[in-house]
């Protein structure tokens, strides 16, 4: 072969190994902006929790000085404000004591540190990558339920979790089970239209069931890849009701035995304590597999996290900080303890 062709060869080979370097490095570069700039916004978003918790543990700190029985006391006060819950906030505390002990901690500069280690390992306990919610690429279609009481953002967030399965590519149809008001299946089908979804809807005071099972056949037939499931708002403390969501999950095991595949509740953050009850009663009649917390960035009871997940050991799969379509999050444990601690 010729030595000049072996020459340029061998140059436009090196030409193109170092364009493909340059490209790796600028998206590596770039990723890590994007988790920087995500992670600094949502302590914006996090502003009031973190300021109910950070803010008051530095006042609590600098106000005592020194580790004794005074300042566990002021510390279980201050979960309890930012609604941590008693148990969990019992328990945290417990956990810092034997930690002071074993470690002879006597700095009560050394408290927060070890406050986040022990909510943080809390968090991450038994919640592995099978939990989130994007887990869905091994089953076709892949259906959700949404549950929970008036009010909490069924709608919206089913809204915004079908723009980003749209916009990923994927095939989307929204079932209108709540038939008690026409007013929601009207703001469904807008939802619908507006995200690229298709719908299937019935009129107002239709079986709740009847629309799920068409709307299975549907996506079964015509091979959807997701199937957002709407239910209509109920007291979690009206059995007949919560016993029509049982009735809705057999009718969608009737089609694809193995679904739904995820059975979210969603929770109005701003109701602290009141989501764990309501999540004990929906659990009972849906096997929950996680959580929806909707308006997280709009209250200082964030701690609210903590508590569900140390009581129930139900996951918060996604979390609402805000009204865009972006505002819907997966939930990170290391980024939410960094958003409220750092």
């Amino acid at each position: 072969m010729d030595t000049n062709l072996i020459i340029y060869i061998a140059f436009a080979l090196l030409i193109v190994i170092c364009s493909v370097i340059i490209i790796f490095v600028k998206k590596k570069k770039r990723s890590k902006t994007q988790i920087s700039s995500s992670s600094a916004n949502l302590k914006d978003k996090l502003a009031k929790t973190k300021n109910s918790l950070l803010g008051k543990l530095a006042e609590i700190i600098n106000l005592r000085g020194k580790v004794d029985e005074d300042l566990m006391d002021d510390l279980e006060e201050m979960l309890l404000q930012a609604d941590v819950g008693v148990r969990t906030s019992s328990d945290i505390i417990e956990n810092l004591k034997e930690k002071i002990k074993v470690e002879k901690i006597t700095s009560a500069d050394e408290i927060q540190k070890n406050i986040e280690a022990i909510i943080r390992d809390l968090l991450l306990k038994d919640y592995g990558p099978e939990t989130s919610i994007l887990q869905f690429e091994k089953v076709k279609p892949f259906v959700a339920l949404f549950t929970g009481v008036n009010g909490v953002g069924k709608t919206t967030t089913i809204a915004k979790l079908a723009r980003r399965f749209t916009e990923s590519g994927k095939s989307v149809l929204m079932v209108a089970g709540d038939t008690f008001r026409a007013a929601a299946i009207d703001q469904l089908a807008i939802w619908a239209e507006r995200t690229g979804s298709d719908i299937m809807k019935q009129q107002e005071g239709s079986d709740p069931s009847s629309v799920v099972y068409d709307g299975m056949m549907k996506a079964v037939n015509k091979k959807y890849d997701v199937v957002l499931i709407d239910t209509a708002g109920r007291q979690h403390t009206k059995v007949n009701l919560m016993n029509e969501l049982s009735k809705i999950k057999r009718t969608i095991q009737k089609i694809v035995p193995d679904a739904p595949h995820e059975t979210l509740l969603v929770v109005d953050a701003t109701t602290g304590q009141n989501a764990i009850t309501q999540a004990e009663y929906f659990n009972k009649a849906t096997d929950l597999s996680g959580l929806v917390l909707t308006k997280l960035d709009g209250t200082a009871k964030g701690g609210i996290v903590i508590g569900i997940k140390h009581q129930l050991d139900i996951p918060v799969k996604l979390i609402g900080v805000g009204e865009s379509y972006n505002d819907l999050r997966d939930f990170d444990i290391n980024e939410f303890v960094e958003a409220i601690f750092e």
